[in-house]
């Protein structure tokens, strides 16, 4: 059957090519038998943008979704403590058994209870006030703040890591067909060569040299195969949660990002560095902080509204025999009460000390931080700038390496030129062609790295 399927396709093509039609659209390979279930045995590869890259980076990695997890526990935190300075409201409901004296109005052994029957069921309206409650949740507010700020530099993080295996392969691709294309002009450089040498035209010791460079050549071609092979595992651990390897990336390295001035990325890092935000909330969780273990030794207070019952039947009204008349059981009752703290053998001044000391470290990371920095914005932005630069220079070193490859074999044909001249073009073109797309890769690296300080620009 799949011969009979293979001789008709042919024919078919064979027809299309009388009547004028686009040949290359019959001249395609057996289609792929489908499974069992329906689907393709090897689906389509998947095309992979840069942009789709970061997005499916950040479902996949760790270290960002644990930031993601910590910012979220933070923006909880905040909200039990704002509800911790909100008044609460619960209802008791409670029964007490008492055991009776035995006397003509049966009064209860217990002179803690009220009645030898006692039914409790009513609500609690609770409210404390401390200072430390609000240092508290002033402290969950700069948290989140802080939380966010590292969510932030994760975010950014992952960028450049995308960014460095992303290109690392497309680079590396690139350096695959280089080497592709120098095994395929070293093989004719031998074939010319033993052309060359049957004619009498040239040494032997060409030959050799031509054949030297030819396995080398061989040797570099798989060497690049497996540097693209390991480049696509490294991008599809982080890419694919399944670890798959059936995909294709986008080679946009042509199309270089514009750098800013100088004055318009400090402007930006100012406004956008979240490393600076994280030291600087980071400061204040610190300050809260000693306000808190300054509240602790402070007075404290708390009210609590009452409303329901608290009687000797559980019921809203009862008889009651001492006043012969009916009365009414629910009722309403407030409690406040001031607690003062006295003596605690020094643990709420140890827990002030220790406030204290946090404070002050906060304080010296957050001025390394701003002196860091500026240290790195320097850096980062001289990086992308010199790497910018060096990009035409590149690029053309890599057209003029062609040329003289094509001219400096043309002339050792023609016998004005030595085998060694040849092979030094030969090494001058893969080197060229390489070191032209490390320097595209490179330029976008440090983009990205720049950006973790300036964010997107």
């Amino acid at each position: 059957m799949n011969a009979t399927r293979r001789m008709s396709q042919l024919l078919l093509c064979l027809v299309a090519g009388f009547l004028s039609w686009n040949i290359a659209a019959c001249a395609q390979s057996e289609p792929t038998v489908p499974s069992p279930n329906g689907q393709a045995n090897t689906p389509p590869p998947v095309t992979i943008t840069l942009p789709d890259a970061l997005q499916r980076a950040q479902k996949n990695s760790p270290e960002f979704r644990a930031a993601l997890t910590e910012l979220g526990i933070a923006r909880e935190d905040k909200v039990q403590g704002r509800a911790a300075l909100l008044p609460s409201v619960n209802f008791d409901s409670s029964v007490i058994y008492t055991e009776g004296n035995g006397t003509r109005t049966n009064s209860p052994a217990y002179i803690a209870n009220n009645a030898v029957h006692e039914y409790i069921s009513q609500g609690d309206i609770h409210q404390s006030v401390s200072l430390s409650m609000f240092a508290d949740y002033r402290k969950t507010a700069a948290a989140e703040a802080f939380a966010k700020a590292r969510a932030e530099i994760a975010a950014r993080g992952l960028v450049v890591t995308v960014v460095q295996s992303y290109y690392g392969l497309v680079v590396a691709q690139r350096k695959y067909g280089t080497e592709q294309l120098a095994s395929q002009e070293a093989k004719r450089f031998l074939d010319i060569s033993q052309k060359l040498e049957k004619g009498g035209e040239v040494a032997h010791s060409d030959v050799i040299k031509a054949r030297i460079q030819y396995e080398q050549q061989e040797r570099d071609l798989s060497e690049s195969r497996l540097e693209m092979e390991k480049s696509r595992l490294e991008l599809a651990v982080l890419l694919f949660s399944d670890f798959s390897e059936n995909y294709n990336v986008v080679d946009d390295l042509q199309m270089p990002v514009p750098l800013p001035q100088y004055s318009e990325v400090q402007t930006m890092a100012a406004q956008k560095n979240p490393e600076l935000r994280a030291a600087v909330e980071a400061l204040q969780v610190a300050k809260h902080e000693v306000t808190s273990a300054w509240g602790d030794l402070l007075p404290s207070g708390n009210i609590d509204y009452f409303h329901g019952i608290d009687a000797s039947h559980f019921a809203t009204r009862q008889f009651d025999p001492a006043f012969g008349q009916t009365v009414n059981n629910l009722g309403t009752s407030i409690v406040a009460s001031v607690s003062i703290p006295v003596w605690n053998w020094g643990a709420g001044i140890s827990r002030l000390k220790q406030a204290d000391l946090r404070r002050d470290q906060a304080r010296v990371e957050l001025s390394f931080a701003q002196r860091q920095a500026l240290s790195k914005l320097r850096a980062f932005y001289g990086e992308a700038e010199t790497a910018r630069a060096q990009l035409d220079s590149l690029n053309q070193s890599a057209e003029l390496a062609a040329d003289s490859l094509r001219l400096t074999t043309m002339r050792y044909q023609a016998g004005e030129a030595t085998v060694l001249e040849v092979v030094d073009a030969q090494n001058t073109f893969t080197q060229a062609r390489n070191a032209y797309g490390d320097g595209q890769s490179r330029y976008r690296v440090s983009i990205a790295t720049l950006q973790t300080l300036t964010g997107t620009f």
